[in-house]
């Protein structure tokens, strides 16, 4: 598996930004101030140093091969949802199909309350990052008490020696019904509307690419008002269809990971990075191969049952020319 897009020359004037969200990447450790306990050695997930490893190993091996097929190498840029702490990013950067890599990690820790966080796997080759920044979203729940969800993460730097700012998101979900929980992914995109603000007053002709798993898909209101406001551009408005998506829940897809851009990314000069294209990382090696759910993706778990998959979502990318 390890030759998946082997002899495709390597593209030096392209560059592939990423998300990934990798479903519960807990270490083996007791941690008091997150809600780890389904994910320790002795828990009822029996999560041990193997499924741990295997885990790292599998989610290496499809970081490393996203966007290569056009571009013959890794991704320059990997914004990831669902990482514990500090510790499984260093963990996953020295894996099999990682360590030889140059990457380096952006990460903060969260006040969310399943205890995980956002975070950015870079190239140091390619990227160089100059300022990184966390924005918390205040929520509150019915009777006022605080609703702790991730941060959102601001990262900006020179890809290729040309500046750019990435921001990653993982919004919260709909597990409490689509309606009662708008309210909480309404509070975030307002969010990355001030981050917006801020950069465009800071120079006007920024380049930004927003990434994520939003719990929207790209016509909910959440997503547009970013997009219509802001003038950006979302590829992944016309990759949805009802065989194709990148989290699938009872047979039914939706598009919740995306990433857009600053339309600034098509009317570049010479020897600046343009939009090239976008699209869903789904291979074959990332979906359940028989059963009930063939086609959807090969989950760590299902409930309780350890099925030694790699996530519940399918990784999105763009990639970018110059």
């Amino acid at each position: 598996m390890s030759d998946l897009f082997e002899g495709i020359p390597i593209q030096e004037n392209m560059q592939t930004i990423a998300f990934y969200n990798v479903e519960n990447l807990f270490d083996l450790e007791e941690d008091q101030h997150t809600n780890d306990n389904d994910f320790l050695p002795t828990s009822a997930k029996k999560w041990t140093p193997k499924r741990y490893k295997n885990k790292l190993r599998k989610l290496g091996f499809a970081i490393s091969n996203i966007g290569k097929k056009e571009t013959g190498k890794h991704p320059a840029i990997v914004g990831l949802a669902e990482v514990e702490n500090a510790k499984v990013l260093e963990d996953l950067l020295n894996s099999k199909h990682l360590e030889d890599l140059s990457y380096n990690y952006v990460h903060y820790e969260s006040p969310d309350e399943r205890g995980i966080d956002v975070a950015l796997i870079y190239d140091e080759n390619a990227f160089e990052v100059t300022n990184s920044e966390a924005f918390s979203v205040p929520l509150t729940d019915e009777d006022g008490t605080p609703d702790y969800t991730r941060d959102i993460l601001l990262v900006s730097g020179n890809l290729d020696n040309q500046p750019i700012h990435v921001i990653v998101n993982h919004w919260s979900s709909r597990r409490e019904g689509t309606r009662e929980t708008e309210h909480k992914r309404l509070a975030s995109s307002e969010q990355v509307a001030n981050i917006l603000r801020t950069l465009h007053h800071e120079n006007e002709a920024a380049k930004i690419v927003v990434i994520g798993d939003f719990n929207d898909e790209p016509h909910n209101n959440s997503i547009v008002r970013l997009v219509e406001g802001f003038n950006l551009y979302n590829p992944f408005e016309t990759l949805r269809s009802y065989n194709r998506g990148t989290v699938s829940r009872f047979k039914q897809w939706s598009l919740f990971d995306q990433v857009f851009f600053t339309s600034n990314f098509f009317k570049s000069s010479n020897e600046e990075f343009e939009y090239y294209n976008a699209n869903i990382f789904d291979e074959d090696f990332l979906k359940q191969f028989r059963g009930r759910f063939k086609g959807s993706p090969f989950r760590t778990y299902v409930g309780k049952k350890y099925k030694g998959g790699y996530s519940d979502h399918f990784p999105v990318y763009a990639i970018f020319k110059r």
